[in-house]
């Protein structure tokens, strides 16, 4: 079965987005040992609300060499995005089909209100986070849960530039 892979990076202070949705603060380090093209070729899904995919949409990067994009949203219109699935009502049951499909993990990116309801209904299996050595003081929170989420440690590695990536499972 496929994997629910909530992965972003996070301030600090627990924010994944600034009060304005900013990610300026998000830095690479020159000597990063992250493998990008691995890290992505893990994933042929791209799994988004809309508040995260607006920003995409507008930047021209509504999609992602490789991968399907799947957006849940109650506004968005299907015909006016038809590179990506919108999917306005049943998300649940929608990913809860899309864990069955063959294929690669699903990535779970931005939307940390979706997180939320997503860890609520058990649909997410890991949770890794790269935190940045920076605090924002305010923004968008890593995990609005209503409900708490046990995660045992799976991973975790100290970066040179003081970003540490830690990789949970969800208990």
């Amino acid at each position: 079965m496929r994997r629910v892979r909530y992965a972003v990076a996070v301030s600090l202070d627990g924010y994944i987005a600034g009060p304005k949705g900013e990610a300026d603060w998000i830095t690479m380090d020159p000597d990063s040992e992250v493998d990008f093209n691995d890290f992505f070729g893990q994933f042929d899904t791209l799994l988004v609300g809309r508040k995260t995919f607006e920003p995409m949409a507008a930047a021209k990067r509504a999609t992602m060499p490789g991968m399907k994009t799947v957006v849940f949203s109650k506004s968005l219109q299907q015909k006016e995005y038809p590179d990506v699935e919108i999917v306005a009502e049943g998300h649940l049951a929608r990913l809860s089909q899309l864990k069955t499909e063959p294929g690669k993990d699903i990535w779970l990116f931005g939307g940390g209100a979706l997180f939320g309801s997503l860890a609520e209904a058990n649909l997410v299996d890991k949770v890794e986070v790269s935190v940045m050595p920076v605090l924002l003081g305010s923004g968008v929170p890593l995990a609005p849960c209503p409900k708490r989420v046990r995660l045992k440690l799976d991973g975790h590695k100290i970066h040179r530039s003081g970003a540490v990536s830690l990789e949970y499972s969800v208990a």
